[in-house]
Parts: C-alpha cells; structure tokens; sequence
C-alpha cells in the first residue's frame, strides 16, 4: 500500500486510541455495487470483521444496505483510490470497528456484534 495512506491509517487509529492493522494491496474488500460504477453519493458506510489471508475484513458502501448476495464486490486494495480514496485512511482500523463518513462528518465506533459473525 501507498506509504502515504498506511500514515493515515495509523494517524486515524491513534486518534481513536486503537492498534491499525494495515490492509495489503493484494487483500480483497467487499465494496457495493455503485462504488465500482462511481455512482456512489455521501455518507459512506463502512466495517471490519475478522480478516484472513485474501481478505481485509473490510466492507464499504453508500446508500441503503441490502442484504443481497450480490450486494457486495470484491475488490483488491491497490485499486480502491480508483473507486473511494476517501476510505482509505479507515482501512486501518481494527475488526469490530465501523466508520461513516461525509463532507465534514465522521462518526467511528466500536461495535462488538462484528466479532460475532457466523460463517455460512
């Protein structure tokens, strides 16, 4: 990952008082469907589960959640600034945490249900 975006992801994490786990370019986030069309509008919602060795955990989208199958894409990190660069500084935080941003907005917070995912 770009030097300049892992900085970030540790400046955010020291702000929240958390350990930044860095994403790998290679690693897969789950990004909905109107990111990759660039059709995506404010706020963006995004949140980490527990990662593994081809994934980051991580699941970012805009607008109404759906609980499609289909309703999240996965798309490696090294492509994400194409897509949402504004995310990117989030991709450090931990499993469990969520974040949602806007033009001047940012609320990030813990939620331990994140930790509790059954696989399926």
């Amino acid at each position: 990952m770009n030097p300049h975006y892992t900085d970030k992801q540790r400046s955010l994490c020291k702000r929240f008082g958390v350990d930044c786990l860095s994403s790998t370019d290679d690693q897969k986030v789950g990004v909905s469907s109107n990111i990759l069309d660039h059709s995506w509008s404010w706020p963006m919602h995004g949140l980490r589960h527990q990662p593994d060795s081809e994934t980051t955990g991580c699941y970012i989208w805009s607008g109404e959640f759906s609980e499609a199958s289909d309703f999240f894409q996965p798309l490696h990190v090294s492509h994400l600034p194409e897509y949402c660069e504004e995310v990117l500084a989030y991709l450090g935080l931990p499993p469990g945490w969520r974040f949602l941003i806007a033009p001047d907005h940012e609320d990030v917070w813990f939620d331990e249900k994140l930790l509790d995912v059954k696989e399926g």
